[in-house]
């Protein structure tokens, strides 16, 4: 029952790492640095991958087949992710693999772009992918302890928000002005700067107790038994279920309503959805640090709420309100729930996870979670639109969310009340 918390213990369990309680200048650079590139990188995997392909004359069924492996392999693959990070005694040999894999994979679809080549190469980013999630929240909690990781990990929100949004512009200007093919090409250059980064991580600077969620010498043990530990944790099981929730709401969201802009507003659909994705980025970015320091201050359960109460508040606007450019401003709310999680998943996870050793395991559970939410989101949602509308679609999305707001103001978990030191 590891369900914990930020208590007054806390000051006497650092006591004896008090060497490691301020990590150097030049290993939380790094960290801010190998974030950034972080970004950047999995920027070149996304809307790219796809534009690069049709280009290469293939067809749409192959494309959705590769989009749709790389989906199911970056689900799949989120507990032995987990699992891979918590057994690693190494966890910075462990992340440069995991980067040079993705590099390969960029060169490999650059080069070859054959079926059976990009397929392999997709799955080995996903799974490489699977690895530096819950490895980046790992490391960051290694370095500044559990008293200042909502600080780090809303500083980690910024800085990858600020790169994605660097490189899609950086990227798309590539592609435009070279080729598609040259897009993974910077990709898998920006590898370089990434593992430079790395390595200004000190290891001394790395408390590996606290890295593996408090266990010094982490013991991988039987896979099942291991798994039973992290499903008796009621707080993470319950957080796992209220992201269900909330992504079963938040998926479908933004292509419903590319499909109502779309119908509205043909002849400025491209420049008004894209400014429905940049909005949010743009929200991130300035709003992340804030919820990072609010969390220590306030608690986590107070800033869940926030994130929570946003989302039905976008499905009701988006039901109700016709303008397409005043939709464009409803997409604040996006940024604003996307703000919040991005800080409070990983710290509530952190939280509830506390002194078991499976930090990075419990991250695996939750993203199976998120993963399965969001699955399920785009298939009612499509359901819904086709059969009562898209009104209806966004008042049922916003009833689910609603749901999932009511159970986090209702949990009383410890590790949704975070006491600050």
């Amino acid at each position: 029952m590891a369900a914990a918390t930020v208590d007054s213990s806390s000051a006497s369990d650092d006591a004896p790492r008090r060497s490691r309680a301020h990590p150097s200048r030049r290993s939380l650079r790094g960290l801010d640095w190998f974030i950034f590139c972080l970004a950047d990188v999995q920027v070149g995997f996304g809307a790219f991958v796809a534009l690069y392909l049709t280009t290469q004359k293939w067809t749409q069924i192959d494309i959705g087949m590769v989009l749709s492996v790389a989906g199911l392999t970056a689900l799949a693959g989120q507990l032995p992710g987990g699992a891979i990070v918590d057994a690693a005694s190494r966890i910075r040999v462990l992340i440069a693999g995991a980067v040079c894999a993705i590099a390969v994979s960029a060169l490999a679809i650059g080069t070859f772009p054959i079926l059976p080549v990009v397929l392999g190469a997709a799955i080995l980013h996903a799974g490489a992918s699977c690895i530096l999630g819950p490895a980046i929240a790992a490391i960051s909690l290694g370095l500044v302890g559990y008293d200042r990781v909502s600080e780090r990990l809303g500083r980690n929100a910024s800085l990858a928000s600020i790169g994605a949004g660097l490189a899609a512009a950086g990227m798309g200007l590539c592609g435009y002005l070279i080729s598609n093919q040259a897009v993974f090409f910077v990709t898998a250059a920006l590898c370089i700067p990434m593992l430079f980064a790395l390595s200004r991580i000190r290891p001394e600077d790395l408390d590996v107790e606290r890295v593996h969620g408090g266990r010094a010498a982490p013991h991988p043990g039987d896979p099942a038994a291991t798994l039973r530990d992290v499903l008796r944790n009621q707080a993470l099981v319950f957080f796992a279920f209220c992201m269900v929730l909330f992504h079963l709401a938040n998926a479908a969201m933004m292509p419903t309503l590319a499909s109502v802009m779309t119908m509205r507003s043909s002849d400025h659909a491209t420049i008004l959805i894209g400014a429905c994705m940049v909005v949010p980025q743009l929200i991130v970015a300035l709003f992340s640090p804030w919820v990072g320091r609010q969390a220590r201050v306030r608690g986590n359960r107070a800033m869940l709420l926030i994130g929570f109460a946003a989302l039905p508040l976008r499905g009701f606007l988006f039901a109700m309100v016709s303008d397409p450019y005043t939709l464009v401003a409803v997409q604040l709310l996006d940024g604003i729930s996307a703000a919040v999680l991005g800080v409070m998943v990983p710290l509530v996870i952190a939280d509830a996870s506390r002194g078991t050793g499976h930090f990075s395991l419990a991250q695996g559970f939750v993203g199976s979670a998120i993963g399965i939410g969001a699955a399920l989101s785009t298939t009612f949602a499509g359901y819904m639109s086709d059969n009562f509308g898209h009104a209806t679609t966004f008042l049922s999305l916003a009833a689910i969310a609603a749901m999932g707001f009511l159970f986090v103001f209702a949990s009383q978990m410890r590790g949704y009340r975070r006491v600050p030191v």
